[in-house]
């Protein structure tokens, strides 16, 4: 089994500068204490690439400009952002030839911003979290190269037990209800528009089977099935159709 704590120190010790990839839409959610005081005790740079924020109005945005300098907002699906954020890694390296280690949650699309800012598809992607499990190294052009590295979650960080349970966890795992309550506390709104159910003040549990209901997702007897309709959401969720 990869030691991912091990692994992130090498990668902290052998990167000129540091990628912290994080959701637009989790922002706090997806920032990496640990990771944040490695880099700041190593003495390098930190540069947190804010990714989805097309997902996201510009206005919520905007107070990380200054909070979390440097950082650039990106969107690796859409290719946007990806001429500034090589800017930043230029800027940051003064035009020298630089090594970039890219870190983050599972699911925030580490993977995905490297093959953005290359242009073409190297790292590997999928939007199954986890999909990274080893340290890979990427050629990006003449001045820059990247190791990308597995999605880390700290067995002592209590973020994994709640919003980020909705980026970080396995459409495949058990129990994606709880999951998915999670997302139906923090995203209410935004998932009775997705998914055209009516919200009349139900607790998550009962809205959990409106939206079965409305997908057409039932065990046998006209039950709901909302271990289906809740890995549907997790997915949903995940590649990015549901705004805020």
């Amino acid at each position: 089994m990869v030691n991912f704590w091990k692994l992130v120190d090498s990668v902290i010790a052998e990167a000129d500068i540091i990628l912290m990839v994080v959701d637009a839409r989790v922002i706090e959610q997806t920032r990496n204490d640990e990771i944040e005081k490695k880099v700041a005790a190593s003495g390098k740079t930190l540069i947190t690439v804010i990714n989805k924020c097309d997902l996201v109005e510009k206005d919520v945005l905007e107070k990380y400009k200054k909070r979390l300098y440097p950082c650039v907002f990106v969107s690796a699906q859409k290719f946007y952002g990806m001429t500034l954020l090589r800017q930043m890694i230029l800027k940051q390296s003064k035009g020298r030839a630089v090594t970039v280690g890219v870190v983050g949650y599972p699911n925030t699309g580490k993977s995905s911003v490297i093959n953005a800012l290359k242009g073409k598809s190297s790292a590997g992607v999928s939007s199954v979290s986890g999909y990274t499990v080893g340290k890979q190294n990427i050629k990006i052009d003449n001045k820059i190269r990247v190791i990308d590295t597995p999605g880390v979650l700290s067995v002592s960080d209590d973020k994994a037990s709640s919003k980020l349970m909705i980026t970080a966890s396995r459409t495949d795992s058990k129990n994606p209800d709880l999951v998915a309550y999670e997302l139906l506390k923090s995203h209410r709104a935004s998932l009775m528009e997705y998914y055209g159910v009516e919200d009349q003040g139900e607790d998550e549990e009962e809205l959990l089977e409106l939206i079965a209901r409305k997908l057409n997702r039932f065990r046998s007897g006209g039950v709901p099935d909302t271990e289906t309709t809740a890995k549907m959401i997790l997915q949903d969720w995940q590649k990015g159709k549901i705004l805020l």
